[in-house]
């Protein structure tokens, strides 16, 4: 019932009481679904942290509110400055407004799932906090009382029936009520037991946080096993927004993101696979460029207008036939066939680079995942949140930076950073504790993670090679030879107020290794 009509009543004239007389002094957001405005009346502060997100929408009233240095916008300007004259509840509808100076009305719409608060002026929308709700801009906060027909009269005429007369009960009074036996009673009990549960909805002994049907609900009615009760809407509220984010909402966040997370791998991993498939395939394919040069080898020996034609394939060593068309020569055959070499050289290439892109995604979102099966409260969680935003969205946004360069061997993947601020996102936040750490011994140079496989050794060819690495991206990428210390992650740490990629190593071995890029000999 935090949304429910009759419980609005009470929160509306409660704001009242704090609102009236303050100035609006701070509206910024932090959140794309969470708005926070800051009032103030001297040295007399209040906050409306508004969380309209799709799946739970909720007022809160913290005491203080600090806010972040980065991520965090202005917004609603023009209301900056303007003194609350009146908050107005509308009559029968889960919304609310609070009237301002300068011809100004804030509009409260909590409609579920659907809230919004909308800004005013001379009767004409300035702003919507959420635009996907784009009709929102043609309520007018002036015309959305609805007054309803409750009198004993309009309730025979409708035989009892709660749902037509009574449609801002919502689910909790009308359970109540069957549990008087609502039902099997006379039309004239019937009524007598509606004006009891109005009485109590208007006069409530408390405020109560309940847990119904094993969900955590805020009620004016005491049902079920009551948690809490409190005497103040505002307390009520505050408390029970922050009970059901630590305990539902964190349930379905987590779910949520795991599920995005998961899509999102399965996603990059099939279109990783078809690349590299497509890779395999023009590799495996004779090269148009060889074809090319045995025709042009051959030239006195193709007759003209030829269709097929047998040749000596001195690129494999043995006989080979080639279909040719009959209206042009040989020569205009093998130029089609150079152009269509260095085409396919250029959509390998093409393909190598989205197979690498794909591979970064892999290990961001792998990373992810694992960061997120680490995460045991709603705090951690808005924290995890908010750092994974960018892979967590809907949208398709360009390419991430990846904070690593990624190379495979052996089935085995190989992590590189790429400068000091790429060095510490590498190791604190996609590291774990049984991954291979390796850096060049006592100079400046990348992070190298080899990624840890259950149950597997890494190979000592592996382990050369990501040495090799650690070492050409190093200060000593010129020396002939470069000490590498590698050991597992969790021998690694930051000190506290250290420089961007600088770690202590509790425990080191060394590795002995020419400076190189195994991986560029291949190409």
């Amino acid at each position: 019932m935090h949304q429910n009509y009759h419980f609005l009543q009470h929160l509306s004239r409660r704001l009242k009481q704090e609102l009236v007389g303050k100035e609006i002094v701070t509206c910024f957001s932090q959140n794309k679904d969470e708005l926070v405005i800051g009032f103030a009346a001297g040295e007399r502060g209040f906050y409306i942290r508004a969380a309209l997100t799709a799946h739970f929408s909720a007022l809160s009233f913290p005491d203080d509110f600090k806010r972040a240095r980065a991520n965090s916008v202005n917004l609603f300007k023009q209301m900056i400055g303007q003194t609350v004259l009146d908050v107005v509840q509308h009559l029968n509808e889960r919304s609310f407004f609070l009237k301002l100076s300068d011809d100004m009305l804030l509009l409260f719409k909590l409609f579920g799932n659907r809230s919004n608060i909308v800004l005013y002026q001379h009767g004409e929308p300035l702003h919507l906090f959420h635009k996907k709700f784009a009709a929102d801009a043609e309520l007018n906060p002036l015309e959305m009382d609805r007054p309803l027909p409750q009198n004993f009269a309009a309730f025979e005429a409708a035989d009892g029936n709660l749902r037509k007369l009574y449609p801002t009960f919502g689910e909790l009074p009308a359970e109540y009520l069957e549990q008087q036996n609502y039902s099997s009673a006379t039309l004239e009990d019937k009524w007598e037991l509606v004006q009891e549960v109005l009485e109590q909805l208007d006069n409530p002994e408390a405020y109560y946080i309940i847990r119904y049907k094993d969900k955590l609900r805020l009620s004016l009615l005491p049902m079920g096993e009551v948690v809490y009760s409190y005497p103040d809407p505002l307390e009520a509220l505050n408390n029970y927004s922050r009970l059901y984010l630590s305990e539902t909402g964190f349930t379905q966040q987590y779910e949520q993101a795991k599920q995005q997370l998961t899509k999102k791998l399965n996603g990059s991993q099939t279109v990783l696979e078809q690349t590299t498939q497509q890779l395999q395939e023009m590799r495996g394919n004779r090269s148009y460029s060889q074809t090319a040069d045995i025709l042009m080898a051959n030239l006195s020996n193709i007759p003209p207008q030829a269709e097929e034609v047998t040749l000596y394939d001195f690129y494999n060593d043995q006989q080979r036939t080639f279909k040719l068309k009959r209206n042009e020569t040989p020569q205009k055959q093998a130029e089609k066939l150079y152009r269509k070499a260095k085409n396919q050289h250029l959509e390998i290439q093409q393909l190598e680079e989205k197979a690498e892109r794909k591979m970064e995604e892999l290990i961001l979102l792998e990373s992810a995942l694992q960061a997120l099966a680490e995460v045991e409260n709603y705090k951690e969680l808005k924290t995890y949140l908010r750092d994974h935003a960018h892979l967590l969205s809907s949208k398709k946004q360009g390419q991430q930076q990846s904070p690593f360069r990624v190379f495979e061997t052996e089935g085995y993947k190989i992590l590189v950073g790429k400068s000091s601020q790429n060095n510490d996102e590498l190791t604190q936040r996609h590291t774990y504790k049984d991954d291979m750490w390796l850096h060049a011994k006592d100079v400046s140079g990348s992070h190298v993670v080899i990624k840890h496989q259950a149950g597997k050794t890494i190979p000592g060819t592996v382990l050369e090679k990501a040495a090799q690495l650690a070492a050409w991206y190093s200060k000593r990428k010129h020396d002939s030879l470069c000490p590498v210390i590698y050991t597992p992650k969790k021998w690694v740490r930051k000190a506290k107020g250290a420089p961007a990629g600088a770690v202590i190593v509790e425990r080191e071995k060394v590795l002995l290794v020419k400076p190189e890029n195994p991986f560029e000999k291949r190409k």
